[in-house]
């Protein structure tokens, strides 16, 4: 009798994305990280986009306001009623809190429905959800490069979905324009899928960058013109700190659009507390819909990560707070703008630039001058070189299916700024290094290509190795 396989073919494959270098950099950090008492000389996580900037004024309101922490309600316990069984819809007081907030971040240019919000178990359920919902497995997804890397897992592991690539350049500062968006759609024709909509984030991670208006009146005019969805993960929707152009809602993009009444049922909106509050441990998302066929499939399926009644009590009551909102906002906002600078100063003393950005908790980095050879696989020699001995773990442009090697997204909200210090140190110390050695390229790096094959057999898990052998 054969034997019975442990795990279902979903289960076991590939197609998580865990063996992506975006998460290998988190494990090597998991066994040596920094810390400026214990281990100095360990690895600094600049791979990782948390917002730690504002929790002292987040903890402040705590402590001003100790019923909506301890589950009180005008001084009496409310713990036997959250304890209780709630229903997937979620409290409609929070709801309404969040829907508010929402608007608020949004200049209170669009008023945002709390009946149309679908609470998930943060970003990933919300975008996962929505293609639950949109796509039959097989059928396709447009995604603009450079793209988050774990949407390779949010939107295709358990949907069966596909996605495929609008190709966008550094030569135009990764813009999307028409032209590729069409290119995209004729190449997922070409390969047998049918495309069911275009998903983007706005602002965009990884670039730190907020969509133009035409960019915006472009993707509303696909949808349109193939009778697709749109989804725009506004994640980042808080962190929009300045610059040009401003943040700007799709939402707000459809409402000012000729053709909104026949949108309203194509876009969708993805949210969640993870970046604006810095509060990911929560695991609060939401989507938001104004089709209402979307909005109910998305409620059943919700019953698979519902967001805790306690939390959701906990913060009705921060969210509805208008006034603590407003200053939260804009001094979140004066922090990660402040850190943003410290970051590109510190590049910018080492000799290395980035992407003009104004949103995010992360700078997309140009390391093209420091590669040996012009290629991806250079381009995991310096990020390996980066990761073990200059002890930095960033995220390479590949792991976010950038088209041109030499890219890096670069965190730096989740540390210290002494620590951001030490790290745009040690960066400085390795570019310099790598100029006195003379010549294109990185500190100690051999003149001659590396293969990536090799280096991947060299990490230490048998996973690891059979990934290698693959030539994934």
């Amino acid at each position: 009798m054969a034997q019975m396989l442990l795990l279902s073919r979903k289960a076991a494959c590939n197609a998580h994305g865990q063996d992506s270098s975006y998460f290998l950099g988190w494990q090597e950090y998991e066994k040596n990280p920094y810390d400026p008492s214990t281990n100095p000389t360990g690895i600094i996580q600049m791979g990782l986009a948390e917002n730690q900037l504002s929790f002292d004024l987040i903890e402040s309101w705590l402590e001003r306001h100790p019923d909506a922490a301890g589950l009180r309600r005008d001084g009496a316990l409310v713990f036997r009623e959250l304890a209780l069984f709630q229903d997937y819809h979620g409290l409609p007081h929070f709801k309404k809190a969040l829907a508010n907030f929402m608007g608020q971040l949004r200049g209170n240019k669009v008023e945002l429905q709390w009946r149309n919000l679908v609470l998930t178990a943060g970003s990933t359920s919300a975008n996962e959800t929505l293609i639950f919902c949109l796509a039959e497995p097989g059928e396709a997804f447009l995604l603009p490069t450079p793209y988050y890397p774990g949407f390779d897992r949010d939107l295709k592991w358990r949907t069966g979905a596909e996605i495929v690539p609008i190709h966008c350049s550094s030569s135009n500062g990764f813009r999307i324009t028409n032209r590729a968006v069409e290119k995209a759609y004729q190449q997922a024709r070409k390969q047998g899928l049918s495309v069911k909509g275009i998903l983007v984030t706005n602002p965009s991670n990884p670039l730190g960058t907020s969509l133009t208006h035409a960019e915006l009146r472009t993707l509303l005019d696909f949808a349109l013109a193939k009778d697709i969805h749109l989804i725009s993960d506004e994640i980042y929707s808080g962190t929009a700190f300045a610059g040009s152009p401003a943040f700007v809602s799709v939402l707000e993009a459809m409402r000012a659009h000729p053709l909104n009444v026949d949108l309203a049922d194509r876009v969708h909106v993805v949210y969640s507390l993870s970046k604006d509050l810095g509060l990911p441990g929560f695991r609060v998302g939401a989507l938001y819909s104004a089709n209402p066929e979307v909005v109910a499939a998305a409620t059943k399926m919700s019953s698979f990560g519902l967001v805790s009644s306690q939390t959701q009590f906990l913060l009705a009551a921060l969210l509805s707070d208008n006034g603590f909102t407003a200053r939260y906002v804009v001094e979140n906002k004066k922090r990660i703008a402040e850190r943003h600078g410290r970051l590109v100063e510190g590049l910018r003393r080492a000799g290395v630039e980035c992407l003009d950005s104004n949103a995010g908790l992360f700078c997309w980095v140009d390391m093209r001058h420091l590669l040996l050879a012009d290629t991806f696989e250079g381009e995991m020699e310096l990020w390996r070189k980066v990761v073990y001995e200059v002890g930095l773990n960033i995220s390479p442009g590949s792991s976010c299916h950038c088209d041109d090697p030499g890219w890096f997204r670069v965190c730096f909200a989740n540390m210290s700024a002494e620590t951001l210090d030490v790290a745009m140190q040690r960066l400085q110390d390795f570019v310099a290094s790598s100029s006195r050695c003379g010549g294109r390229g990185a500190r100690g790096l051999p003149r001659g290509p590396i293969s990536f094959a090799r280096w991947m057999v060299g990490l230490s898990s048998s996973r690891d190795r059979q990934w290698s052998e693959r030539g994934y």
